[in-house]
C-alpha cells in the first residue's frame, strides 16, 4: 500500500511539532515538504535528518508558501496540513480552496492528537490573538506559583529561526544564554522577563525532548503559548487571554477560538483602557462559546522610566513587532504611554525606514505611524537601529517587552514602557491557582 504524501503548511512552529508527534515515525505517511510563511527569511532551509527520523535520511525541504500549488503538483501531494496560527477563518478557507483546486485534501489537526502528556502539573497560558497580554499573564501565573514555594519552569512556544539542529532543545537561565544562542529580538522579548524572575525557560524544536528535560527541574511546568497557538502539552489548567480592543476576534480567528472554548479560565485583559461596550461584547462571546469558563477581569497599567521624555515631545513609538504585524494591532503599550504622558505628536517612521523595515511596512501597511521592533535577523536589527536613529523626532518611546537599548544603540532621548497584569475584583488568578495546586 502506497504512503499518503503530505505537505505541512507552517511558520517554523506548530508545523514541526505536528510532524514530530504524529508523522515522523508514521509509516503510513511521507511528508514531502514544509511551506513557510508569516516569519521573514525562514524558507529555503531543510528540516534536518537528525530531527526528521529514520524515514527521512535526507531531511525535508522547507519551501515558500507562495509555491504551494506548484509543490502539490510536483510532489503528487495527497494531503495538505494547515499548521500555523493567528489566522482569520476566511483566510484558512481560501487556503483550503487553493489546495482543493490543486487536487489535494486540506486538513487541520486537533489539539488532543498533538498534545504531549507531562509527568508534572501543567498550566498553559494561551490567547485568542497575538498582543492580548499573554506574556504579563504568564508572568503573573509564575509569580503566584513561586509565592507558593513551587519550582517553576516555563516552556515557550517555538521560535526556531536559526540552525534547527542546534535548536532542538534550548535551555535559558541567564541573559548570557540569550547571547550565546544568538536569540532574535522576538525570542528575547519572551525569554528575558522570565529569566529576570529567576525562571528557567526551555524552547526549541522537539517538544517531547524539551518536556522531559523541563520535568527534571520543575514542580510545575508553565506553557507560555505564542501566536495564539494551542498548547503543545496537555494542561491541568488552561488560561486563555482575550482582548476587548478587538471585540469579535475571539470567535473569528483560528485557533484562538479553540483556546477560548477549551479554557478553564478566561482573562479579559485591558479593561482599564477598552470601551465598556466592547468589553461586554467580549464577555457575551465568552459566555456563548464557553459557559463553564471562569472569567477574570484584568488591566495592564502602564509605567515609564521618565515621563519628561514624552511630555510635549514629538515621539517615535517603537512597539512589539508581532503584535503589529500578524497580530494586526494598530497600537500597543508605547502608544498608550505616549497618549497618557502627553506627547505632542507621534512621528511617522516610514519616510526614514530602510531595508528590511521598509519591507515590513510594505507587507503590513496597516501598521501606520508606529515602528515594529522587528529583529528576526542581524540585518533586520541593523535596519531597525538605522531607522530609529534616522527618524526626525525629539525622543523615542520603547514599548517592547525587553529593553531594546540592549540590542540597538539609540542616539536620541528615550524611555521604556513597563506593564504587568493587575486583576480587578474577584475571582482572581491567585485564589483560582491556589485552589487547584
Amino acid at each position: 500500500m502506497s504512503k499518503t504524501k503530505v505537505l505541512i503548511m507552517g511558520a517554523a512552529g506548530r508545523d514541526f511539532h505536528n510532524f514530530n508527534v504524529y508523522y515522523r515515525d508514521n509509516d503510513q505517511y511521507e511528508v514531502v515538504a514544509f511551506t513557510a510563511t508569516q516569519i521573514p527569511d525562514i524558507d529555503g532551509r531543510m528540516y534536518p535528518a537528525s530531527l526528521a527520523g529514520k524515514n527521512y535520511p535526507n531531511g525535508i525541504p522547507i519551501k515558500a508558501e507562495e509555491d504551494l500549488v506548484q509543490l502539490i503538483k510536483e510532489y503528487g501531494v495527497n494531503e495538505v496540513v494547515f499548521a500555523y496560527s493567528d489566522v482569520p477563518y476566511e483566510v484558512i478557507m481560501s487556503k483550503s480552496a487553493i489546495v482543493n483546486a490543486a487536487g489535494a485534501d486540506f486538513k487541520i489537526m486537533g489539539a488532543e492528537r498533538t498534545m504531549l502528556k507531562s509527568t508534572k502539573p501543567v498550566i498553559a497560558v494561551c490567547a485568542v490573538r497575538t498582543g492580548c497580554g499573554k506574556s504579563q499573564t504568564t508572568r503573573r501565573v509564575v509569580e503566584i506559583l513561586q509565592s507558593m514555594g513551587k519550582k517553576v519552569v516555563a516552556v515557550r512556544h517555538p521560535m526556531p529561526y536559526g540552525d534547527l539542529e542546534k535548536q532542538r532543545c534550548q535551555r535559558f537561565a541567564t541573559i548570557e544564554d540569550l547571547k550565546k544562542e544568538k536569540c532574535t529580538i522576538e525570542e528575547m522579548e519572551e525569554y528575558e522577563p522570565h529569566i529576570a524572575k529567576g525562571v528557567v525557560v526551555y524552547a526549541g524544536v522537539d517538544y517531547e525532548d524539551i518536556l522531559r528535560e523541563a520535568e527534571k527541574e520543575a514542580d510545575v511546568v508553565v506553557w507560555d503559548g505564542g501566536n495564539n497557538d494551542m498548547s503543545f502539552y496537555k494542561p491541568d489548567l488552561l488560561i486563555t487571554v482575550v482582548d476587548p480592543h478587538r471585540p469579535g476576534h475571539e470567535i473569528g480567528y483560528y485557533p484562538g477560538e479553540v483556546n477560548l472554548r477549551a479554557a478553564d479560565i478566561v482573562v479579559i485583559n485591558k479593561v482599564d483602557t477598552a470601551d465598556y461596550y466592547n468589553i461586554e461584547e467580549v464577555r457575551e462571546n465568552i459566555r456563548m462559546a464557553n459557559p463553564d469558563a471562569i472569567i477574570v477581569d484584568a488591566a495592564s497599567p502602564i509605567q515609564v522610566d521618565d515621563p519628561s521624555v514624552i511630555r510635549g515631545k514629538r515621539v517615535l513609538v517603537v512597539e512589539d513587532g508581532p503584535t503589529l504585524t500578524h497580530g494586526e494591532m494598530t497600537y500597543g503599550a508605547g502608544t498608550v504611554a505616549a497618549e497618557k504622558f502627553g506627547a505632542s505628536d507621534m512621528v511617522d517612521p516610514r519616510p526614514f525606514a530602510v531595508g528590511k523595515i521598509t519591507e515590513t511596512f510594505e507587507k503590513y501597511p496597516e501598521i501606520g505611524v508606529l515602528l515594529p521592533a522587528m529583529g528576526y535577523s542581524d540585518q533586520q536589527v541593523k535596519d531597525l537601529e538605522t531607522t530609529i536613529n534616522a527618524t526626525d523626532c525629539d525622543s523615542v518611546v520603547i514599548g517592547t517587552p525587553i529593553d531594546l537599548r540592549r540590542v540597538v544603540k539609540i542616539d536620541k532621548p528615550n524611555t521604556r514602557v513597563y506593564y504587568d497584569l493587575q486583576e480587578i475584583g474577584k475571582p482572581n488568578l491567585d485564589e483560582l491557582i491556589r485552589g487547584k495546586f
